[in-house]
């Protein structure tokens, strides 16, 4: 076949990375008939090292860091990332060339007994992998013992399944593409649980000067989830946080006005700060910015000093 018309995506390995990436091969392949995209399946450390928590881990690349190698080396023309996996620096010579449209950013409960943080019975176990989910835990729930947990998607329901915990939240979006919407029992407003900069979006990314890539992937761009993902990703590099530190942000969208919600808080909630903000859709970094430079001057700035060192 014609090799422009040849394409080679990198991903993990895990169910709900595969599903993400065969989910960007349809759509580029609908969009762009005659193109062919091959899938190239990349182990990473994070898939490698399953026993310590991610925070233990300390590597803001866990998830992608193999990946971004092959594609900056040329084996790959495109990598498909969980946009909240990636730093918020790429490598030299790498960017993020298409956003397509987000799914959602929730968060989901997954109980035998209630379908809100709030049901839950007295000294609730709740099971997370997330610094970010278990400081707002602690908000709403200051009697419960968070339990970690690592895996992708269907570990970790095993591993509640065979368990007495009372709860385990994990993200809407990957619980809906693994096809087990069933097994959510309520999903988190923002109220009780912001989410992740970037969660249940998905990152294209391909060499900066890879003009025949960038053509191609933009085509199932969407503008929306663009301008709401790069405010909530210009929030998370103002305040610098990687893993150590529990950071949320989340963009609303109503026509041309962007509300974006934003937090930082101590790994036991007990220090947390929180601000809203509305403004234009016209410079959605410097939305985030700003809020985060609030946040900053409002207590965040002490939260970011003690995690840090």
């Amino acid at each position: 076949m014609n090799k422009n018309l040849l394409f080679k995506l990198g991903t993990r390995g895990s169910p709900l990375a595969m599903w993400q990436a065969e989910r960007v091969q349809a759509l580029l392949q609908e969009t762009n008939p005659g193109v062919v995209i091959e899938i190239e399946i990349i182990q990473t450390t994070g898939d490698k090292i399953l026993d310590k928590p991610l925070v233990q881990i300390g590597d803001k690349g866990l998830f992608t860091k193999e990946i971004e190698i092959a594609l900056v080396d040329g084996a790959i023309d495109l990598a498909v990332h969980s946009f909240k996996d990636l730093p918020t620096q790429l490598p030299e010579g790498l960017i993020i060339s298409s956003i397509p449209e987000r799914d959602s950013p929730f968060d989901a409960l997954i109980s035998r007994q209630s379908s809100s943080l709030s049901g839950l019975p007295a000294n609730p176990v709740i099971a997370t992998g997330s610094l970010r989910r278990k400081a707002q835990i602690m908000v709403a729930r200051p009697d419960a013992e968070v339990v970690d947990i690592r895996g992708n998607v269907n570990t970790r329901l095993q591993k509640f399944h065979d368990s007495d915990w009372d709860a385990l939240i994990m993200a809407e979006a990957g619980m809906r593409r693994m096809g087990w919407v069933d097994k959510i029992s309520g999903v988190l407003s923002i109220d009780e649980m912001l989410p992740a900069p970037a969660q249940g979006a998905l990152a294209i990314e391909t060499r900066i000067d890879d003009q025949r890539t960038i053509a191609l992937v933009e085509s199932i761009n969407d503008s929306d989830t663009s301008v709401g993902v790069e405010a909530e990703r210009a929030f998370l590099a103002e305040l610098e946080g990687g893993c150590q530190v529990p950071i949320a942000a989340y963009s609303i969208i109503d026509g041309e006005i962007m509300t974006l919600h934003g937090l930082i808080s101590s790994l036991d909630g007990k220090n947390l700060v929180r601000r809203t903000t509305e403004a234009s859709l016209s410079n959605p970094a410097l939305t985030g910015c700003s809020l985060a430079q609030a946040i900053k001057t409002n207590g965040g700035q002490e939260i970011i000093d003690i995690l840090s060192h």
